[in-house]
């Protein structure tokens, strides 16, 4: 048979991964398949429409994410991430709430506002709600937390070296923000709430200072031993808002959140840590089947005494040249009270880097597609 998809709108997002260009700010010619008159055939004994048009949105997500983390930072700012999240909501299915500064002082998010004090751009606290048609109380509820600094100088403990890719630290809300397009726009059978801190991390006279004592949505206190270690205080006011309103039974946080991860596996795969063994399989499984890898690192007590503090509840950073993604997601556990099915994918080494769509280093949309699979195979 011929199956005619018909003809294509020029939208980027409905073409393959391998027309991307990162020359968004050059005068390029209008590629073919942009053009209106562009149409598309397969030739096929047997009707492959429904899985072409499934790969077709699977791109069409990761193509937004590719954008979304290539785009400068002065573009791509907390509030262009909110107003993406709400134009997307708006055409996919799922509600949206942002919760500005103003409303984040009065919810008590004080970890989360404490690392965004030093920009001028307002931090951006993202709310994301999808449910299915016919949803019950026996739908499965999934809970995605993603970190969303938009650009990371690394504070007052400000980097010396590898700044110029910052732009990328935010790419773990963006593969929240990616999947919640493509969950919605599967009309997946599962009930997802999404959260994404949308804030940047900048130097100025009211930047938060390494020894600060900071508050915590969850009410817990924390010694700021690093403000280069800032990525885990917004996920922890993210976790915790999420667990206490809205109770997912399974959580799932994803974050370029340390160079230690890097350092373990190089670029092939993500670090995986979680305190279920059949949510660690599923995951595993899922990134196999999509070519989004991850291996998991353990959460052993042993390593609890990295994150302790002698002043307050808990510290951001060990100090130690060692195991540092570990004391991250040892930070981060503290913060998910104990909840039996959570997850946190360490991506710093495989969400921005060096592949076949581009000559230079770019955002890869890791998680987009791995989330997916994951909640669709639930």
């Amino acid at each position: 048979m011929i199956l005619q998809t018909g003809r294509l709108k020029p939208q980027r997002s409905e073409l393959s991964l391998g027309t991307y260009n990162l020359g968004h700010f050059k005068k390029n010619a209008v590629h073919p398949f942009f053009k209106d008159d562009f149409a598309l055939s397969i030739l096929s004994k047997k009707d492959f429409s429904s899985a072409f048009e499934k790969g077709l949105k699977i791109a069409k997500a990761q193509l937004e994410i590719f954008n979304l983390v290539d785009l400068p930072p002065n573009v791509v700012t907390p509030e262009y991430l909110s107003n993406w999240a709400a134009e997307s909501g708006k055409r996919h299915g799922f509600s949206t709430e942002i919760l500005g500064r103003d409303a984040a002082t009065k919810a008590g998010l004080e970890a989360f506002l404490s690392v965004g004090k030093g920009s001028d751009k307002e931090p951006q606290f993202l709310i994301m709600n999808y449910v299915p048609e016919n949803a019950n109380d026996k739908t499965t509820h999934v809970g995605l937390v993603g970190k969303g600094i938009t650009f990371d100088t690394g504070g007052l403990n400000i980097k010396t070296a590898g700044m110029l890719h910052m732009k990328s630290d935010m790419a773990g809300g963006a593969a929240v923000l990616g999947a919640m397009q493509l969950i919605s726009d599967l009309k997946l059978p599962v009930k997802v709430t999404a959260i994404v801190p949308a804030c940047e991390n900048s130097v100025d006279s009211k930047s938060f200072l390494p020894s600060d004592v900071i508050g915590s949505y969850s009410g817990h206190s924390i010694e700021i031993i690093d403000t280069d270690a800032e990525g885990r205080l917004i996920l922890a006011d993210g976790l915790s808002y999420l667990i206490k309103n809205f109770k997912p039974e399974i959580i799932v946080d994803i974050a370029t959140l340390t160079g230690s991860s890097v350092g373990t596996f190089g670029y092939e795969c993500g670090a995986l840590f979680t305190n279920n063994e059949s949510i660690s399989k599923q995951l595993q499984q899922s990134g196999d089947s999509v070519g989004e890898r991850l291996w998991q690192l353990p959460l052993w007590d042993a390593y609890k005494s990295d994150i302790e503090s002698e002043i307050a509840d808990v510290k951001n950073y060990s100090g130690k040249p060692v195991a540092g993604a570990i004391s991250a997601a040892k930070f981060l556990e503290y913060f998910t009270e104990g909840h039996k099915s959570w997850a946190h994918l360490d991506v710093a080494g495989v969400a921005f880097g060096d592949d076949e769509f581009a000559k230079t280093k770019h955002g890869t949309a890791f998680g987009v597609h791995l989330l997916t699979k994951f909640i669709e195979n639930l």
